[in-house]
């Protein structure tokens, strides 16, 4: 999408030059160029507006414009310079602090432990006891702690009833048995990386991640402790099940085993700008077990934490010199699939899919709906 924008930028109007050897009194020699500029200006804004359109899902509106590289006015910058001398260098300290502090955590609680060696499943989260314990609750209090030091001062949580919601049990009896049974996943919206330190701190889940997270200095391990899923598609073995089919597993396990962590899932498989929710894939709808939908949404006035059209280093930066960012969750009531979305992953993806849009607040409803078929 970057490329494209800048390939929009980087290509002026072509207007046609005036011929030097005609009357330069010549009034109808300039009427062509009139309307050669005009109709090359107008096609020039109608390839903006179809860029916008297309991309409207990952389109920046805050005051630091398109992948956060606008102009900022004259305020805007002199907050940006304090904050650059004061509030980050205190933000990063602490916030480092955390991470050692967890990751000092997870090495002592899996000392002389061996982690779980099946396939993209590397990790920890088969612990139990005192040393599962431990890292579950540290781990909720460090998140949320590190959510405090960036900023995240309040978090608003909403729990909806399932009086507000369709349901699909039809009867008292059919309700009772669903509400016995225990979702596998968490599916949310994604909107930034700082989704995952929520969910962390909230439910403490295991999530999708590449395999070189696996490898990232402090953060690997942590990663371990949470029982992350690891991409790893280079694999080629004979008995190899993909990702989808170790998800799906995981999501039944967590769904029959009240002592297996649940699985968070991001199905629209991608970051936008808050104000769209796009296709779900069927990744976590594939076991057929019921999913607690939650959505997040990041309010602001200076700078969107969303993470959409704007490169990683500058967004923590911009972030981190915000004192204050704010967030909004909605947890949804547990959705029980019927047999018909148990049989059709699909059908299950867009009902739930539908049933988020239609629970987020009325100014986000518009666009989301031209997402919904």
């Amino acid at each position: 999408m970057e490329s494209e924008l800048k390939d929009l930028n980087s290509k002026p109007a072509k207007i046609q030059q005036p011929d030097t050897t005609h009357d330069d009194t010549s009034s109808k020699d300039d009427r062509p160029l009139l309307k050669a500029d005009s109709s090359s200006t107008a096609a020039a804004a109608a390839n903006i507006h179809e860029l916008e359109k297309k991309f409207a899902a990952y389109v920046r509106n805050d005051v630091y414009g398109t992948m956060g590289r606008g102009e900022l006015p004259l305020k805007e910058k002199i907050m940006l310079g304090i904050s650059l001398v004061t509030l980050l260098p205190l933000r990063i300290v602490f916030g480092m602090s955390l991470v050692v502090v967890y990751y000092l955590i997870c090495r002592i609680c899996t000392m002389f432990s061996a982690p779980n060696q099946e396939e993209e499943e590397e990790g920890y989260a088969h612990l139990g006891g005192w040393r599962r314990a431990v890292i579950v609750r540290s781990g909720r209090f460090l998140s949320r702690s590190l959510l405090f030091v960036v900023g995240f001062y309040w978090i608003t949580e909403t729990h909806k009833d399932s009086a507000n919601t369709k349901e699909n049990s039809k009867t008292e009896g059919t309700h009772q048995l669903e509400e016995q049974e225990r979702p596998g996943a968490i599916v949310s919206n994604h909107v930034s990386y700082l989704d995952i330190l929520y969910h962390m701190s909230s439910s403490f889940p295991s999530f999708v991640a590449k395999r070189s997270v696996a490898k990232i200095p402090l953060v690997g391990l942590i990663s371990k402790c949470l029982g992350c899923v690891y991409v790893q598609r280079e694999s080629k073995s004979s008995d190899f099940k993909g990702v989808a089919g170790v998800v799906t597993d995981r999501v039944r396990e967590a769904h029959h085993n009240g002592s297996a962590p649940m699985m968070l899932l991001f199905p629209e498989g991608t970051t936008t700008n808050g104000d769209y929710l796009l296709s779900f894939k069927t990744g976590a709808f594939l076991a057929g077990a019921p999913v607690v939908p939650v959505i997040l949404r990041y309010p602001y006035q200076r700078f969107s934490p969303a993470w959409d059209s704007i490169t990683g280093v500058r967004h923590v930066v911009f972030l981190l010199c915000q004192f204050v960012n704010h967030m909004e969750v909605t947890h949804l009531p547990t959705y029980y699939p019927s047999q018909q979305e148990k049989d059709d992953p699909k059908l299950y993806a867009n009902n739930v899919r539908r049933l988020m849009a239609t629970e987020l607040p009325l100014q986000l409803n518009w666009p989301l709906r031209k997402y919904l078929s």
